[in-house]
């Protein structure tokens, strides 16, 4: 079983309506889930997003370069409910979205990594742990498997801070 960050771009009123049922919430990510799994919409026309298993990677990057907006874990959580994954969802307001949105693009992936080891990932235990991802964080170009989903990212929450999108975040 992987553990995978998710996103869903929600407006105000949804955001509102997620608070108050997150029942309502689960059911809605999961109607944009398929759908999109079928029309596969570009990064920037998505209301849901995945960084896959890079989640943990990205947020220990982030984490060093002492990043304003917790975008891979969310800020506030909305819902106690386990059924959402591992843990509960959490959710970023518009404003949230707009500064992590400023942030992702003024920070550069070669900027995150100047002066990580691998090794350093290892020591952190991120997730995937050594030995889950092919061989281990000390095999080449490890360091380079997290610029793809930063750079989704990075499209996802400037299309979402451009249409003043809230945002649900979860580990699934």
């Amino acid at each position: 079983m992987s553990m995978i960050g998710e996103y869903l771009r929600v407006t105000a009123a949804e955001l509102d309506r997620a608070i108050q049922d997150p029942d309502w919430a689960l059911d809605f990510a999961e109607e944009v889930q398929d759908a999109e799994e079928e029309s596969e919409p570009a990064t920037t026309e998505a209301r849901h997003f995945s960084t896959s298993k890079t989640w943990d990677m990205l947020g220990f990057l982030l984490t060093r370069a002492d990043f304003p907006v917790d975008v891979i874990h969310g800020e506030e959580p909305f819902a106690e409910d386990e059924d959402w994954g591992y843990g509960p969802p959490r959710y970023l307001r518009s404003e949230r979205v707009r500064l992590g949105a400023r942030a992702l693009r003024a920070t550069t992936y070669d900027q995150l990594v100047s002066g990580v080891n691998p090794a350093d990932l290892t020591k952190a235990d991120v997730y995937p742990l050594a030995g889950a991802y092919p061989l281990g964080w000390d095999r080449p170009g490890t360091l380079e498997w997290g610029r793809h989903w930063y750079d989704g990212l990075t499209q996802f929450f400037e299309a979402a801070a451009a249409a003043d999108d809230a945002m649900l975040v979860w580990l699934d």
